[in-house]
């Protein structure tokens, strides 16, 4: 049994979520099974016209984008159509859990990527199918198929109602909520890291150093693993791939800063090698172990 529970309170289309990537990869490295997830979405926008009206246009949520290419998740900003809600791709990670529940966060992950890589309209069944054709273990046809499904949109509504009871709690407190909605909200990506009565929240974006400081003071006994020493051995324990920045942070030893170049060369290195393979994605790529 997983000695801490982590409620995952997230959404594909925040690009605070997405930026996080690097930090919650190392919290998966560090701890493996010790933790044991749950992927609750938020729903942050059932259609597009909620965007519209809060004045969003496509050219500002491309230009938006790019300030977020500090923390050194792959992006490539096109200007879209228009704006689009996250609803239709919430509805496709809880159909997953329904259809194929090893592969919830693969699916997650994946919906990000064309999100924030692409300029497809992430809220359309024939955009979603395509993000979810290269996730291994899942019938993408009919992941999409169940979106509008009643049991489908029931699981959806409990995450929805679930993730809008943030009022009164330690992320309410610093100022990590919104209320977009009605209802204050968790606001993505939020962890409520749980042990038999004691509960801990890092509630919006953070840094590996809260979550560390959160686990340490749940449970002293939690075994840590050390940083990767190459990036064949980060990627043994992600069969689904990393980014650069998320190799680079699990390589990184506590409190040294992360050597990006480093880890790139080492990836690099793998590949000459024929232990891993690489994806071109936005302006970066997606790393693999061959075998997977």
């Amino acid at each position: 049994m997983a000695a801490v529970s982590v409620t995952h309170f997230t959404d594909p289309g925040c690009p605070w979520a997405y930026s996080a990537g690097p930090d919650l990869a190392v919290l998966a490295w560090r701890f493996g099974s010790q933790l044991e997830w749950q992927l609750v979405t938020i729903g942050l926008a059932e259609r597009h016209e909620q965007y519209v009206e809060r004045g969003y246009t496509p050219e500002r949520a491309a230009a938006g984008y790019l300030t977020f290419r500090r923390f050194g998740m792959p992006f490539s900003p096109g200007v879209r159509m228009r704006v689009m809600g996250t609803s239709p791709a919430c509805r496709a990670i809880v159909a997953t859990r329904l259809l194929h529940p090893a592969r919830e966060h693969a699916v997650f992950r994946a919906l990000q990527f064309s999100w924030f890589t692409t300029e497809e309209l992430m809220d359309t069944a024939p955009a979603i199918e395509r993000a979810l054709a290269g996730v291994e273990g899942i019938d993408a046809s009919a992941v999409v198929a169940a979106i509008e499904r009643d049991d489908v949109r029931e699981a959806y509504e409990a995450d929805r109602a679930r993730a809008r009871t943030a009022a009164g709690t330690p992320t309410e407190a610093q100022g990590k909520t919104a209320a977009t909605d009605g209802p204050v909200r968790y606001t993505a990506p939020s962890l409520v890291l749980r042990q038999g009565d004691r509960c801990l929240e890092a509630g919006g974006f953070q840094s590996i150093g809260a979550y560390d400081v959160c686990l340490a003071n749940l449970d002293t006994t939690l075994e840590r693993r050390p940083p990767a020493q190459t990036a064949a051995e980060a990627l043994a324990a992600f069969p689904d791939g990393l980014t650069t920045q998320e190799v680079a942070a699990i390589m990184t030893p506590p409190l040294a800063p992360v050597d990006r170049t480093a880890a790139e060369r080492s990836l690099l290195e793998a590949v000459a090698a024929g232990a891993l393979r690489r994806t071109a994605l936005g302006d970066d790529a997606l790393w693999r172990p061959s075998e997977s």
